[in-house]
């Protein structure tokens, strides 16, 4: 398996600096990849959860690309319907260069009602608008020279390079827990990323799931990259053991990825970055085998 880190790029302690001290403490302490969130507008819904300032995850991808050499960047997820296919294909190809082939797309449709409003995008479409987008960004991806006529999206003979770097495309991690989420990930995606799950619930439900999705659509099942919440108490010897029972389960289930998410959903609740970052070295130093890729 490969362990990711959730940087976090908004709320309190959300910072230019707390942002790069993720990349670069990730990096040396040998996590395979960084990954960050996504929303536009910190609607009151929204602000239930993450709260201002929200870093966009382009932007912050692309300047952690500089500042780092080795790890993967991605997103944890872009909200595809939030942009045009055309903007996210073009950024996310960008990104891939700058990083040197490093780039992860993580992609979903979310939940905000008033953030989808003050957008202009049609909430009760989402699912529909992200599967045309998907589609485009991947004709985008891989032609020179691109066209696609579906509803969401039309155009003709539209160039948006560079084409990433990595061939034929970067990864495509498909977030979301329900049916609709995983026949997307067979569809479109290299990944399925559920988040906040466990290995109790993938064993019972979500994989079942996403191998009849595979059956139903004629494609082979996509790997497993799980976004799984750290204890919001913390570490403790009984969370340690927690974390790396979890881990064997979905070593057992195939994962291939695991993404760490040291948030805990509430604003009040979120802890400066050092307390943060002290999660995490201690799951390197008790629990995980970064360099061999496995548990301890």
């Amino acid at each position: 398996m490969r362990f990711a880190v959730n940087a976090l790029n908004f709320g309190l302690h959300g910072s230019a600096e707390t942002l790069a001290a993720w990349a670069h403490n990730a990096e040396e302490a040998g996590f395979h990849a960084v990954m960050v969130s996504d929303h536009v507008a910190v609607t009151p819904d929204v602000a239930e959860q993450y709260r201002a300032p929200f870093y966009d995850p382009f932007a912050t991808l692309a300047w952690l690309a500089a500042r780092t050499e080795r790890v993967r960047l991605g997103t944890t997820v872009a909200i595809l319907p939030y942009r045009s296919p055309l903007l996210t294909a073009r950024m996310a190809a960008n990104i891939d260069h700058f990083s040197g082939g490093r780039f992860i797309l993580g992609v979903g449709i979310s939940w905000p009602r008033q953030e989808y409003a003050a957008l202009g995008v049609p909430f009760a479409k989402r699912g529909r608008i992200a599967d045309d987008y998907l589609a485009a960004i991947t004709e985008l991806w891989t032609r020179d020279t691109a066209s696609i006529d579906t509803p969401s999206v039309s155009f003709a003979d539209v160039q948006t390079g560079p084409r990433p770097l990595q061939d034929p495309h970067p990864p495509i991690w498909v977030g979301g827990n329900s049916r609709a989420a995983a026949v997307r990930a067979v569809r479109f995606g290299t990944g399925w990323h559920p988040i906040n799950v466990t290995p109790g619930w993938l064993a019972e439900e979500g994989l079942p799931m996403l191998r009849a999705a595979a059956e139903r659509e004629g494609r082979p099942v996509p790997a497993l990259h799980p976004r799984i919440a750290l204890p919001q108490e913390g570490l403790d010897a009984g969370g340690l053991r927690r974390v790396r029972d979890d881990l064997l389960a979905f070593e057992d289930l195939g994962a291939d990825w695991v993404l760490f998410d040291s948030y805990a959903g509430k604003p009040e609740l979120q802890r400066p970055f050092t307390e943060d970052w002290a999660m995490f070295e201690t799951l390197a130093d008790r629990v995980l085998d970064l360099g061999g890729g496995t548990v301890r």
